[in-house]
């Protein structure tokens, strides 16, 4: 199957993030068929929620739409390095292919931080891509917060 990337839904996500005052992180949850099953970004402070990132959001719909717990050969596509309570999440949900834009030296959980897939009790380690689109993704998170100054 050919690559196609749906890292520009995921940065639309995130710029509609920003527009509510949230995070600009966006996230898009394809199937084994190349058709996209779900797509969020963050609602943390519109729902109340500490778990309302864009990762969890998206794979909830996701499951949700195919009535399963697990999404198996899934593509998850996120703007920002996922942090560890995303990372555990894709691995529970046992995500195929992860492919995430600006990496996170922060708050990260995948490359950064506590690296949760390189854990022996992480159950399932999906194949990782970073930087698709890592420049425009940093440029809104970068924009976002200088205009919170």
């Amino acid at each position: 199957m050919k690559f196609i990337s749906h890292m520009e839904q995921a940065l639309s996500e995130a710029r509609a993030a920003a527009v509510r005052g949230e995070v600009p992180v966006g996230a898009v949850v394809v199937g084994p068929d190349g058709q996209v099953l779900a797509s969020a970004g963050n609602r943390t402070r519109e729902d109340h929620d500490p778990t309302a990132h864009a990762e969890i959001l998206a794979m909830r719909l996701a499951c949700a739409v195919i009535g399963s717990e697990r999404l198996v050969g899934c593509d998850l596509y996120v703007t920002l390095e996922p942090c560890p309570m995303c990372a555990s999440a894709i691995s529970q949900a046992r995500i195929a292919r992860l492919y995430y834009g600006a990496g996170d030296p922060k708050s990260g959980g995948v490359a950064q931080g506590p690296r949760v897939f390189a854990h022996r009790q992480s159950h399932h380690v999906p194949e990782i891509y970073d930087g698709l689109a890592a420049e425009e993704s940093e440029a809104l998170l970068k924009e976002f917060f200088a205009n919170r100054r």
